[in-house]
């Protein structure tokens, strides 16, 4: 083959890469929706039953985003309630290395790569929209009283909390635009100006100007206006929007007018800032609902009864969000960027049974737990499989169902990718890309979750008796394949998991864990070794040695490779294309590049069960992982000094991997077991790959 030829197949594959734009990207979290509202996954056959005794709802809209792109039927949310689920999925790591868990609210959102930060620096507009919570410096939550939250109107919005003091404030977070609630209870009511909630657009509070706009067409509406804008300002610039609705949460306000037939517009004047915000606050169920009635006692001799009031309001909101993402779709067409616009419709837990009303919402009037048993706060199926629909014409083939388990930590190394840069080192994800695409060599994904509630799982007559009314407290779920392990209620580290196969047995009936005894300590082993713990949520496993691999065949050194990392942060170098791996007999003596990044692997070999403290020093970034727990991480910024980072470990090998990103001159990675005194450089004797 000649040169010419050469150069011309290497012309036309750059031409080939340049001429696939970097794909827009909205990312639409419902708050406690259910996998069993959706009508694709599940509302629909309970319409094709036509059981009148088990009433259903529709998400036409919804059915439509599934036809025209794919289903994530195995697709988890990181947490079975909104604080830690929403600070997992906009960090990218799974549970065990979130800075936000159980039920930390308004707690701030670790100050650490997100998925705004990773795509701004890929050259993407930025915008929140809707609901955060993640603020930090925020009031203790407001309690509640007789069966309502207790507000003060007014005066929360007066209170001195802003954006100043706010020191996770979505804008320091990534984004370049933020509208919407920060606080978590103001995301409890939908009317910010009638209801006294807060409601902020960047450093200004505008709930005053917001006349009956209910907050699901308001949020709508102000990202349609926000695309436009910024298409009419930078056509060729790609944009990334973190839709968060605060529906169908918490007090179940109805809208309060029909939804348009010209779909939703931002009017921008203040007492008229959408054109739905007409006739009367929480007045409008949807005509489908207003009239449907039930078989209330399973007699078909008797007179079939009206929905009560409260889960009329439940389907109105659900219908709501479905014409809301309908009419965002089809803003988009309008724009002609609907081909290479990828979005994903998920939600950030199951389904709620809070209403904030006198009258009380179950969600097993609809079922909306899915073939499932759990709600919110469980980490049953039903407490954690959100289910996902992704809709991206120009990359999703048409009409697809997946069933790859994922979890909502793989977002960031799937955008990460599409945007064309490395996901940060401290991703816990795996790109979906190939899921997406349809394409093979999809990597699996770690379906972890940990969460404390003192609450029980709710006394349905649906779900297994053994579970109605059961303790939840520590809670632990870890899926591998098509095996899921769940614990409740943890003592200590020794409990047993109860183990289903999910992918045959879906409710979870018939506990596996005597027939898998190697599936059990695998397990037992993998919750030690892929997790840290935080001081501010504790668990009875805390305090476990880490167990070391079983058998090892290696040999003295660490192996290493060169990768070309062009990002401004140190990249999860495992995904990316390196040098043949080389050598080395100490880690003092591995290679650097400018321009480059290492990743170093090996095992370390402990001689005692302790705890060991290491102390790294870099001129650049850096991150060590031993096992899947990140032990030190120090690729955001560079440190100013030594950081340090402690793990218990049984002795015996541990496998490591360093990632690296220096010049080589200043990089120092000391180690010391707890009763051995002061760091120092780590033998070469205990080092091997």
């Amino acid at each position: 083959m000649t040169i010419r030829v050469l150069l011309s197949i290497l012309i036309i594959t750059l031409t080939g890469l340049q001429a696939a734009p970097k794909p827009n990207i909205i990312f639409i979290l419902t708050d406690d929706l259910g996998y069993g509202d959706y009508g694709v996954f599940f509302q629909n056959l309970r319409k094709s039953k036509d059981d009148r005794n088990q009433p259903w709802h529709v998400t036409p809209q919804l059915d439509q985003m599934a036809a025209e792109g794919m289903q994530l039927r195995h697709y988890y949310c990181p947490a079975p309630v909104c604080a830690p689920s929403r600070g997992s999925l906009l960090h990218g790591v799974h549970q065990g290395h979130a800075n936000i868990r159980d039920n930390q609210f308004d707690q701030a959102l670790g100050d650490n790569h997100t998925l705004a930060t990773v795509l701004r620096a890929a050259g993407y507009s930025t915008a929140a929209i809707g609901k955060w919570g993640l603020q930090g410096n925020s009031k203790p939550k407001e309690k509640k009283k007789s069966g309502q939250t207790k507000r003060k109107g007014k005066q929360s919005k007066g209170s001195s909390e802003n954006p100043k003091i706010w020191p996770a404030y979505p804008t320091k977070r990534g984004f370049d635009f933020f509208h919407g609630y920060v606080r978590h209870r103001d995301g409890h009511m939908h009317y910010p100006k009638e209801d006294g909630m807060q409601l902020w657009e960047n450093e200004h509070e505008i709930s005053d100007d917001l006349d009956k706009c209910f907050t699901t067409d308001l949020f709508t509406a102000r990202t349609k206006k926000w695309i436009t804008d910024q298409k009419e300002a930078s056509p060729e610039k790609p944009f990334f929007v973190y839709l968060a609705y605060d529906t169908p949460h918490a007090i179940l306000q109805l809208p309060p007018s029909p939804f348009p037939k010209e779909g939703l517009k931002w009017l921008g004047q203040k007492g008229k800032m959408i054109n739905t915000a007409v006739g009367k606050k929480d007045s409008h169920t949807h005509p489908d609902y207003e009239k449907a009635t039930w078989d209330h006692d399973n007699n078909p001799a008797t007179a079939e009864k009206s929905w009560p009031d409260v889960y009329q309001r439940y389907a109105t909101n659900v219908r709501r969000i479905d014409d809301c993402v309908g009419d965002l779709i089809n803003h988009l067409k309008e724009l002609k960027i609907d081909d290479n616009t990828l979005i994903v419709f998920t939600t950030d837990n199951g389904p709620s049974k809070e209403s904030y009303l006198p009258e009380q919402y179950h969600p097993d009037f609809f079922d909306s737990f899915g073939p499932f048993d759990g709600i919110k706060r469980d980490v049953w199926e039903g407490g954690v499989r959100a289910g996902a629909l992704v809709r991206w014409p120009s990359g999703t083939p048409k009409g697809r169902v997946n069933d790859h388990p994922c979890q909502a930590h793989d977002w960031l190394a799937t955008f990460s990718e599409l945007a064309g840069v490395g996901a940060p080192a401290r991703s816990d994800g795996a790109s979906l890309v190939p899921t997406l695409t349809g394409q093979p060599g999809q990597k699996s994904s770690q379906v972890y979750v940990e969460y404390s509630n003192g609450g029980k799982t709710p006394k349905y007559s649906e779900f297994e008796k053994y579970r109605q009314n059961g303790t939840r407290k520590q809670m632990q779920m870890i899926r591998f394949g098509e095996h899921v392990g769940v614990r409740y209620n943890i003592q200590k580290h020794s409990d047993p998991f109860k183990i289903y196969n999910v992918d045959k047995d879906p409710k979870q009936t018939e506990n596996l864990a005597t027939k898998l005894p190697d599936l059990q300590t695998k397990m037992h082993n993998e919750v030690l070794r892929l997790r840290r713990p935080d001081p501010k949520a504790r668990r009875p496993y805390d305090q476990e040695f880490v167990p070391a691999l079983a058998s090892v065949t290696s040999k003295p050194g660490v192996s290493y490779t060169i990768h070309k990392d062009t990002t401004p942060w140190l990249s999860k170098l495992d995904d990316l294309k390196s040098s043949e791996p080389r050598t080395s007999e100490t880690l003092e003596q591995v290679e650097t590049t400018p321009d480059h990044s290492t990743l170093v692997t090996g095992y370390l070999e402990v001689p005692a069960d302790d705890t060991y403290t290491f102390n790294l020093t870099t001129d650049g970034q850096a991150l060590l992982r031993i096992h899947n727990a990140t032990v030190i991480d120090a690729a955001y910024k560079t440190p100013t000094g030594t950081v340090a980072g402690t793990i218990k470990l049984k002795a015996g090998k541990h496998p490591f991997r360093l990632y690296r990103k220096d010049s080589g001159q200043a990089f120092s990675l000391k180690m010391a077991p707890a009763k051995k005194g002061n760091p120092s450089p780590i033998p070469a004797k205990t080092i091997s790959h």
